[in-house]
């Protein structure tokens, strides 16, 4: 998950960045009746949220907002007991003062705000007194420190002092000192709170001790160790403070690196390196409370696993007709007769495509690049979307602590900063001619897309340039941004948007019956589509019961990677190594973020739902590009909140 801005951006969306998003954007300056109050309460509660998660805040860029957060960037998160008696009792007084508004009276707006308030309450109360997060969700730990210095980087200020290559000002660094600073007394309530939970029985999955805290811990390490100061030596350039800040920065990293080192070895202790047992299920109470209440879908959790099966189906279907076309082209022999001659073929298919993968990490960061490019052309050329003469898109290597979760992932630039950039991380797989294959030149263009053009990279940043049509309520990410913490709210949206990006630019055009792709790109973009819909047979089964880890893995492995039986084979061949490696991946981070994995699927179709609704209301006076640009001016928040009035607003 990644996000970004214009540089000639409208008068209009630069007030969006200031006092009208002090304000409370989407609604009148003096709103009075019941709509003013709940955008009293909302306001309230997003600036108090902000103030207690001071990293979401930096994602955000919530100095950007009010000057009152300015502070927070050199904060960790406050997790001590006293503090998390402090949340709880904030939410449940705007829970009561919500409850005193008369619901049926207020605008569309405020209707939908109220809503999202609402969920958004439930969920933070739910976090702390059911599940209790804080006592097992070593992730969260681990991805904070680190994510919160990573994100203060992306939103510094560019170009200070006349330098180009600088970044950050004076009291920006000041920050970044202060919250690595924080590091060693946020890792000691880490401890307290992960031996509560150990007391009470609330005890984290092996894969998570080992994946996230140990190795990630130590990753962290080697990050504020050295890696922080390299980068900070740079971005600091000639000035005359640099010295001194670098000087403090590292004095303050050697004493987080070591404090990082310290949480992995207590880790290493405090559990049991030899147990089997698995802790990762949500259940099902739980997975179908956050079905209903986080991401606004109906369906019950038997009806979501038959929809997977479903979807899979589906998929499959079209994935192999494309495949036999592909192969016929190339003038390989394959049979498609019955459905096993169908899988083998598409693995052989797949395998031919992987003979033309880039020689080492070098040459797949430059076809990364050139797909993005050729991505944002066909959209120019097909008058897709109102696309400014000097957008581009980056491509970054992925920072080491994050590599274990993440092969390519979209960071945005915080939206109500004018700083900052987003981010398009690639991991480089170490020149692995066994990766490296996995990235052959047929697959990277529907990666690009989905994390570039047009999805991610351009979604925020039409977001951002139309910020001030936005309430601010709907850009959280509330429990935290990206782990297993977080709600998944906005996922919902953005991936959703992501997924449907993808499919967009398969829509055949004159002369490109595969739209922007080749047949063979084509391919990997319906392997996508598939990928995404045997994640909701292998989230729902593994959370419910209905799977086994090691069952999801050779799903994963049968139905995405066609290669059944991969992790058996592991031990002898290497290509079936890194899909048995690529799998399991893959299923650990689907085991620590319930219900993220399916909200790429169901987002997507519920964008396709919204547009075909829309079309048929609409016949002749229906226009797509009119109906992407007033989707993506809702915000990062599930269809379910706006069904019923979308079409008519």
């Amino acid at each position: 998950m990644d996000r970004r801005r214009f540089v000639n951006r409208t008068a209009q969306a630069a007030l969006g960045f200031g006092i009208l998003r002090q304000l409370g954007a989407c609604r009148p300056a003096s709103p009075g009746g019941e709509d003013g109050s709940l955008f009293q309460l909302r306001d309230r509660y997003f600036l108090r949220t902000l103030e207690l998660n001071p990293v979401t805040s930096t994602y955000l860029g919530g100095s950007g907002y009010s000057p009152e957060l300015q502070p927070i960037d050199g904060r960790l998160r406050d997790l001590r007991p006293a503090a998390l008696d402090a949340e709880r009792s904030f939410y449940r007084g705007l829970q009561e003062d919500l409850a005193r508004l008369r619901a049926g009276t207020l605008g569309p707006v405020a209707r939908i705000d109220a809503e999202v308030l609402a969920a958004q309450l439930d969920f933070l109360l739910h976090q702390l007194d059911d599940v209790r997060s804080h006592e097992r969700a070593i992730d969260s730990y681990v991805a904070e420190p680190f994510r919160g210095v990573d994100w203060q980087l992306q939103g510094m200020t560019e170009g200070v002092a006349g330098d180009s290559a600088a970044r950050g000002t004076d009291p920006e660094w000041e920050l970044v000192i202060a919250r690595v600073g924080a590091v060693p007394a946020y890792f000691a309530t880490a401890k307290a709170n992960l031996l509560a939970g150990k007391a009470s029985g609330n005890l984290p999955d092996r894969r998570m001790i080992q994946r996230d805290g140990i190795a990630g811990s130590r990753a962290n390490a080697e990050y504020f160790r050295g890696t922080l100061s390299s980068m900070a030596k740079g971005f600091l350039g000639s000035r005359n403070s640099a010295n001194r800040l670098l000087s403090r920065l590292t004095e303050a990293g050697a004493a987080a690196a070591g404090a990082c080192a310290d949480f992995a070895s207590f880790l290493e202790q405090s559990y049991d390196p030899k147990e089997t047992t698995d802790r990762f299920a949500a259940g099902e109470r739980e997975y179908q409370w956050r079905v209903a209440h986080c991401l606004r879908d109906r369906r019950s959790t038997a009806e979501l696993f038959d929809y997977g099966a479903a979807q899979v189906s589906l998929y499959e279907g079209q994935l192999f007709a494309v495949a036999e076309a592909v192969a016929k082209a190339a003038g390989l022999r394959l049979p498609f007769a019955s459905d096993s001659d169908r899988r083998s073929s598409v693995r052989a298919v797949l395998d031919w495509l992987g003979k033309d993968s880039p020689k080492d990490d070098d040459q797949l960061f430059a076809w990364y690049r050139e797909a993005g490019a050729r991505a944002v052309a066909y959209g120019r050329e097909h008058a897709l979307f109102d696309i400014p003469a000097d957008y581009r898109l980056e491509v970054t290597p992925t920072p080491p602590v994050l590599r274990s979760t993440i092969d390519a992932a979209y960071y945005p630039a915080p939206p109500f900063r004018k700083s900052g950039v987003g981010r398009f991380y690639l991991s480089p797989t170490g020149n692995d001619p066994a990766a490296l294959r996995l990235n052959n030149r047929a697959s990277i263009a529907d990666t690009a897309v989905h994390e570039g053009f047009p999805g991610h990279d351009w979604h925020y940043k039409y977001m951002t340039q139309h910020a001030a049509e936005i309430s601010n309520i709907r850009w959280l990410t509330p429990g935290a941004v990206e782990d297993s913490s977080s709600m998944w709210e906005d996922s919902m949206a953005s991936e959703g948007w992501g997924l449907y990006s993808e499919e967009l630019m398969a829509e055949p055009a004159p002369g490109r019956p595969h739209g922007f792709y080749s047949a063979a790109e084509h391919l990997y973009e319906l392997q996508g589509q598939l990928l995404r819909a045997a994640r909701i047979r292998v989230d729902v089964g593994i959370h419910t019961g209905r799977m086994t880890f090691d069952d999801a893995v050779d799903y994963y492995n049968a139905h995405v990677d066609f290669m059944p039986g991969a992790c058996g084979q592991a031990g002898s061949d290497p290509n079936a190594r890194a899909v048995c490696d690529g799998a399991t991946r893959a299923i650990y981070r689907y085991s620590k973020w319930p219900t993220q994995a399916i909200t790429y699927n169901l987002g997507k179709n519920a964008i396709v739902e919204l547009r075909e609704a829309q079309r048929t209301r609409l016949g002749d006076r229906f226009s797509a590009r009119e109906f992407h640009e007033h989707l993506m001016r809702m915000g990062t928040i599930p269809a379910g909140y706006f069904r019923e009035s979308f079409g008519a607003a």
